[in-house]
């Protein structure tokens, strides 16, 4: 009788080890265990040049991917004022998403689907810089006017004139400052060109990150 009974015991305490193999075998594709759920979000391109566009996408994955309304919230410099909601979307049936954005400023935007949220992503907004010479092939020694404008206006800002070195690195020549010319900034330096070589214009401050013209060759000759 006391054999019986231990054997009994046994083979209660082994039964328990049996049981995940049904369980397992319950599990289908796209079935979330244990009820887990995400929402990512990310952004390209990133960063931005100032009035270009970004998308920001992701994909729900919940028990219901189709038809659930992502809404898309952001932001803008200077961080942690509170976010707000810009945009709602529907997920397809793959539970993915979609918005396009121009922000203005740097930006960090999040997403949510209740009652779950994204991680966020900043986009940071490059300001949009040009250049002009008034002469790209000067005669060695020759004065050339360097202008141009950053948008959006940065009134004050320091623009950083740079000429790249032998080694590829643009190293900076001449500083000058942006003034006011209405919906941007504007900016003017003259100085004397003395050989060829390669410029370009940078600036950047807090709420934008920094941007570069397009590179101007000059050509000095004698």
């Amino acid at each position: 009788m006391r054999l019986r009974t231990a054997v009994s015991i046994v083979g209660l305490l082994a039964l328990p080890a049996a049981l995940p193999g049904p369980v397992a075998a319950d599990h289908k594709p796209g079935h979330n265990p244990g009820g887990a759920t995400s929402l990512s979000i990310a952004a390209k391109p990133t960063p931005v040049v100032f009035g270009s566009a970004t998308v920001l996408s992701g994909r729900l994955n919940t028990a219901t991917k189709a038809g659930v309304t992502v809404t898309l919230r952001e932001d803008p410099y200077p961080f942690g004022d509170g976010t707000k909601s810009v945009a709602t979307a529907v997920t397809d049936a793959q539970g993915d998403y979609s918005f396009t954005r121009r922000p203005s400023v740097n930006t960090v935007f999040g997403v949510t689907a209740s009652p779950v949220r994204s991680p966020n992503a900043l986009v940071n907004v490059r300001i949009r810089m040009s250049l002009r010479v008034s002469d790209s092939s000067p005669r060695v020694g020759q004065l050339v006017r360097f202008k141009g404008r950053a948008c959006p206006a940065h009134d004050g800002l320091v623009v950083r004139i740079q000429r790249r070195s032998s080694t590829g690195r643009y190293v900076t020549v001449r500083r000058t400052t942006l003034k006011d010319a209405t919906t941007c900034s504007a900016y003017s330096r003259a100085f004397r060109i003395y050989r060829d070589g390669r410029y370009r214009v940078t600036a950047d401050d807090a709420d934008h990150a920094r941007g570069y013209s397009r590179s101007r060759v000059l050509d000095a000759h004698r």
